[in-house]
């Protein structure tokens, strides 16, 4: 049964929220990685490890090389979905939904945020581009270094971030004999969410 309840996008970012913070004092390794889906525009799917970086009623947050391969998808194809699996938890969470870029000012105040050597990084990264020997690529690394020196290493034009505006999102938890609980929240107008239970 689907349950057509007042439920806005501020309430599920907070239930979100709540069980982030609880995989973030068990999970050993990560909390904040998640998988994410992409597709080729003839529908390819492809999928790799990210490290969400924000989360709030706008969606979910992260970073990359823009000319990396998911970078490349995203700008063909812009839809996407997110997996967050904590297995301490015995918890996951999905979702889906419509990618649109982050503001140069958000991607500038979290590149600013990241340590020296990390921006160093993505500067000397080539991020999917075939490297024929890792000296290369640690070269890149001592010219960039030399080229900022102690300054401030500013954001590459090349490197920003994308927001994933969630559509649907599902809350699974695991329970005795594989009869798991999961809730779907599915976005409909504005900010209005309905909500119904699956089967597992």
């Amino acid at each position: 049964m689907t349950h057509m309840t007042a439920i806005h996008t501020k309430t599920i970012i907070e239930m979100f929220k709540n069980w982030l913070s609880e995989a973030e004092g068990q999970e050993p390794n990560d909390p904040t990685a998640m998988a994410l889906a992409t597709a080729t525009p003839d529908g390819m799917p492809s999928l790799r490890m990210v490290l969400l970086k924000n989360a709030d009623i706008d969606g979910f947050v992260f970073y990359t090389n823009l000319g990396s391969h998911k970078a490349r998808e995203l700008a063909a194809n812009p839809k996407a979905a997110l997996l967050f699996h904590w297995k301490s938890l015995r918890r996951q969470v999905r979702v889906e939904g419509d990618i649109v870029p982050v503001t140069d000012a958000e991607a500038d105040t979290y590149f600013a945020s990241r340590p020296r050597a990390s921006q160093i990084g993505a500067w000397a990264s080539v991020q999917s581009e075939t490297m024929d020997r890792r000296f290369i690529l640690e070269r890149r690394v001592a010219k960039f270094t030399a080229k900022f020196n102690i300054g401030a290493v500013p954001r590459p034009d090349f490197w920003s971030g994308f927001r994933l505006v969630p559509a649907r999102v599902e809350f699974w938890s695991s329970h005795r004999y594989r009869l798991h609980d999961r809730t779907l929240y599915v976005r409909g107008d504005g900010d209005t969410w309905s909500s119904k239970k699956l089967y597992p």
